[in-house]
């Protein structure tokens, strides 16, 4: 499935899930734009990238939990001027300290990670929805977590955000589904040998566990011709059939 001239933003780019999925987007052709604010971490999948798929990526660091609402209207207008359109956005970005019961959170850290995981991706979906619109159709991927969306005992910030933004993506879904142009998917990945799985299981056997790359279908599948108006879903990556 080519992605030839498709412009797609990746946040958490430099992670576990949102490297795995810009090498696989990039192999498939698209023009990616790798947004993180590791950079060390976003240097190594901007060289990978390019080895392995001969395009060059743009890398554009980025604090997503300290970026004020001028820095995302700037990214928007960068991406708007430099490429005239955006095909997909996919929010990969997570902020993950440790399982914590509620009455311990400090505010701080509640902040923190309500920021990274449910804010920005209001806030960056909302100034490039109009970059979107210009596409003839377009992608936005949500990644949630099997069970932290479920809001068990002590999954914190991370599991409420992450309730959060399934409703944020189901609402926005039900908004832009007249228009017919962009469709908006929860991806729910299964547990895969991930960084933010080693830091949250840290005596999880790891071995056992399938690698991220068993996620590349169902990337090409949400941001490429087999999901055109696919919308409003939430899609489990263990039953995951094209």
């Amino acid at each position: 499935m080519s992605l030839e001239n498709h412009v797609i933003l990746i946040t958490g780019a430099a992670g576990g899930l949102g490297s795995t999925a810009a090498l696989t987007l990039a192999k498939a052709g698209a023009k990616i734009i790798l947004l993180d604010k590791n950079l060390p971490k976003l240097e190594a999948i901007y060289d990978q990238i390019l080895i392995e798929s001969g395009a060059e990526p743009i890398m554009y660091p980025f604090d997503l939990a300290g970026a004020t609402e001028n820095d995302y209207a700037e990214l928007a207008q960068k991406i708007d001027e430099t490429y005239g359109v955006l095909h997909g956005l996919l929010h990969s970005a997570v902020e993950f300290s440790s399982f914590t019961p509620l009455i311990q959170h400090g505010t701080k850290e509640w902040g923190h990670t309500l920021n990274v995981n449910l804010n920005a991706p209001f806030l960056l979906t909302g100034v490039l929805l109009p970059v979107l619109q210009k596409a003839e159709n377009a992608s936005i991927v949500f990644t949630s977590d099997s069970s932290a969306r479920l809001a068990p005992a002590y999954s914190g910030a991370y599991g409420i955000s992450k309730v959060a933004m399934e409703g944020l993506a189901h609402v926005l879904a039900e908004e832009l589904e007249g228009g017919k142009k962009i469709r908006v998917n929860t991806l729910i990945p299964c547990p895969v040998d991930s960084p933010l799985r080693k830091r949250a299981y840290p005596a999880e056997e790891k071995s056992k566990l399938p690698a991220m790359t068993t996620l590349e279908t169902i990337y090409h599948y949400l941001f490429g011709q087999k999901s055109l108006g696919i919308t409003g879903q939430t899609i489990h990556a263990n039953h995951f059939k094209i």
